[in-house]
């Protein structure tokens, strides 16, 4: 038998429009600037997309440059397996973690899910995200979305539960997610959380920073707490264990789906819920993230609902729900 023809690395990056202004407590962004690997070999090509986030050190030109460094190797024959000790967790592994994914399942004509052991995934039901601004502005943007279950990006500038209140007022049907991207200190959430909880808020995401938030041990709060920027990879779980009820497991953080499954597997055996989030960017990164789905508790895959536009094919969206990703996409 022949030798399997040797594999090529692509690396491309895209921007994406962003409608309007996504804005956080950090700082705000009109495009997604995306990070695109593909693999090609034997006639197929698998693809992956990742968002490199300046809050973890990652820049495009860092992540792109780290993929390019690894042609040579994948050539050579790297896997999936090799992958996770060529690169550490991040952007860059993520590319490429979900290429050789999505390589696999074309190679083999069977889906990603079937491949990794886990059930195949039906219809999730996403969060849609306000972007943080006016009381006035998120209530508008709350009317208007329509969805059943909303993220609020806060600002820790003590006017968060006004935000909150005018939501809720706005769509008091709604659960609400609230997530302060680090701006809060302890005595906010001790402050806010019985405020929040009674304005529909179900889930408080990353309220302190990642570095002070041992500061949680032995708080009582009214709303579960949700790690973000504190959680990454399974390897975190032992110190959040203990501060945190749910973890955020994001492919841009773990380094890919390979990644992702262990913190998620790791999450559940520790008694801890998830959610499965995203940064902004295309159906192409959502896609992977959705075989995850089934676990969580919350679903935050909204992404290219938060574009101007998005990739064809893509991710069909009914309302809330997102539908599995069509194999022309990923997987």
């Amino acid at each position: 038998m022949p030798p399997a023809p040797a594999a090529s690395l692509e690396v491309a990056v895209e921007r994406w429009p962003i409608a309007g202004t996504f804005r956080i407590s950090r700082g705000a962004k009109t495009e997604a600037e995306v990070v695109v690997a593909s693999l090609r070999q034997g006639g197929f090509t698998g693809r992956g997309e990742a968002v490199p986030y300046k809050r973890y050190g990652e820049s495009v030109a860092a992540v792109v440059a780290a993929l390019q460094a690894l042609a040579p190797a994948v050539a050579d024959g790297l896997d999936r397996f090799g992958l996770q000790q060529a690169l550490p967790p991040g952007a860059a592994r993520n590319a490429l973690d979900c290429a050789f994914w999505d390589l696999a399942a074309k190679q083999a004509g069977r889906p990603v899910a079937e491949l990794a052991g886990l059930p195949a995934p039906g219809p999730a039901r996403t969060a849609y995200t306000l972007s943080l601004d006016t009381a006035e502005a998120m209530s508008r943007a709350a009317r208007a979305a329509g969805k059943p279950l909303l993220k609020l990006k806060l600002g820790g500038d003590g006017l968060d539960l006004e935000r909150v209140r005018a939501v809720h007022d706005a769509a008091p049907e709604a659960r609400l997610i609230v997530d302060a991207n680090e701006a809060w200190g302890v005595d906010d959430v001790v402050r806010l959380g019985a405020e929040m909880a009674r304005a529909g808020v179900v889930l408080i995401e990353q309220p302190l920073p990642a570095d002070r938030d041992g500061a949680l041990a032995g708080l009582r709060s009214p709303v579960p707490l949700c790690a973000d920027e504190s959680c990454h990879t399974a390897a975190d779980l032992s110190r959040l264990a203990t501060l945190y009820s749910h973890v955020n497991v994001k492919l841009d953080k773990t380094g890919g789906l390979t990644g992702a499954i262990d913190l998620a597997l790791a999450a559940r055996q520790a008694g801890l819920g998830l959610m499965v989030g995203c940064m902004v960017g295309t159906s192409l990164a959502m896609a992977p993230a959705l075989l995850l789905a089934g676990m969580a508790e919350f679903v935050d895959l909204d992404g290219p609902l938060l574009l101007a536009r998005d990739r064809v094919p893509g991710l069909v969206y009914d309302g809330a729900v997102i539908q599995p990703p069509p194999t022309a996409l990923w997987g």
